[in-house]
């Protein structure tokens, strides 16, 4: 039936449908019986209850059978476990806590101790930055009335000169 928990239904109630997830169909229910208790409507007020107390049945099952498969599931899972503990060589505790503790230590290697050639490779961030060449000098302003046209308006084909 899928996960009924979670599915939408529509009932067919005495005063129309109501749609809804099992337990929003049973709290419409209950409001409903509530409002007819307190208009001294007790035929109604039952007959909303009945209702109700069908979903809150319903949702009860399906509740109880999710909590089985989880049950069985979580077994399983305890006997592959199991299973995997003794398929693997056994090491005595004491071993196995001192791996525990030589992981749980830094893994970053002090170079200062080693002496010679410590087998590593030099990576780009290790090396020196490369020199920056000067920036440009401006042309001379002598030199460049002389090339460029009188007019400097939107025909002219001079670029300006862009430091870096």
């Amino acid at each position: 039936m899928g996960n009924i928990v979670n599915r939408v239904f529509d009932s067919s109630g005495p005063e129309g449908k109501v749609r809804g997830t099992p337990q929003q169909i049973i709290d419409k229910y209950n409001q409903l019986a509530r409002d007819a208790q307190l208009s001294n409507d007790r035929v109604a007020a039952e007959n909303f209850q009945q209702h109700a107390e069908h979903y809150t049945r319903l949702l009860g099952e399906a509740q109880r059978e999710q909590d089985a498969r989880r049950e069985q599931q979580e077994q399983q899972n305890r006997e592959r476990q199991a299973q995997r503990e003794q398929s693997q060589p056994s090491e005595p505790k004491a071993e196995t806590a001192a791996q525990d503790e030589k992981s749980t230590e830094s893994d970053v290697i002090d170079l200062a101790d080693v002496k010679g050639d410590s087998g590593l490779v030099d990576t780009p961030e290790a090396a020196p930055a490369p020199k920056r060449r000067a920036p440009r000098k401006p042309r001379a302003k002598a030199e460049a009335s002389q090339e460029t046209p009188a007019n400097d308006g939107p025909d002219s084909t001079e670029q300006p000169s862009v430091a870096e």
